[in-house]
């Protein structure tokens, strides 16, 4: 069961007026009453998808046993606005360094990429609303405080988050292990690093979006890294490009 988990109808009304974020929001399929629609015209005012489930699901995740029919996973931490990134940036006279998630879905890969964007320099971390994982308080563990300090910002449309990026000078590089090694690869000035799903690795929308595809040397006899490993090792070569360029 997760930890940020809101059980009951009177308790999620409750959390979305008091202004806490929410993740997800799961409501049992066919329930129409009175608190299931206060809580349906809450989720749309705060732009929260609603996922109608069996009850059987709903039986599943609950820790209490008395859901009455919806379950709401609150965010531990509050999100940035892409603006908060950008001006971040600004603030330090930086050209924007900004890491972009699409659809990293493990919790620990999430927090570890959001340290590694603190230590690395990053100005910020974008991720989906959906299919992927927002701010649990695994995440805030993994992170190790980083969430204090990086901004992660949560935006509906990855592919249009990155056309606006780039009519304010971002440029992109997204990580495949069919692309030009990364060495070989001019990483430097205002820059969005875009990593993949655990699994799927970039869509082809987002990848579309991008300017360059960067591969990293394996030597191994697997093909592929974990997803905040391969982060911090792009990551850090932008450092090295950063550094070498004064």
């Amino acid at each position: 069961m997760n930890e940020n988990a809101i059980e009951g109808r009177n308790a999620v009304i409750e959390a979305f007026r008091a202004g806490k974020t929410i993740d997800k929001l799961y409501v049992q399929d066919g329930l129409k009453d009175g608190p299931i629609q206060t809580i349906l015209r809450e989720a749309k005012k705060h732009d929260v998808k609603v996922n109608f489930v069996e009850k059987d699901r709903l039986n599943g995740m609950s820790a209490t046993g008395h859901h009455q029919g919806v379950i709401a996973i609150a965010a531990s931490y509050s999100y940035a606005e892409v603006e908060d990134i950008l001006a971040k940036a600004a603030e330090k006279g930086e050209p924007p360094f900004i890491i972009i998630l699409d659809g990293v879905e493990d919790p620990y890969n999430l927090g570890a990429i959001v340290r590694t964007a603190n230590q690395a320099g990053a100005h910020g971390v974008i991720i989906p609303k959906n299919r992927a994982v927002g701010l649990t308080a695994s995440v805030a563990r993994t992170s190790a405080g980083a969430l204090n300090y990086t901004p992660v910002a949560k935006v509906t449309n990855i592919a249009r988050t990155m056309e606006d990026l780039k009519k304010q000078g971002l440029w992109f590089v997204c990580a495949d292990m069919d692309g030009t090694v990364m060495y070989d690869l001019d990483l430097t000035g205002p820059i969005g690093l875009v990593i993949g799903n655990e699994g799927s690795g970039v869509s082809e929308l987002v990848k579309k979006n991008c300017d360059f595809i960067a591969s990293i040397p394996m030597k191994g006899e697997i093909d592929s890294l974990n997803a905040s490993v391969a982060a911090g090792i792009l990551s850090y070569e932008i450092v090295r490009q950063r550094m070498k360029k004064g």
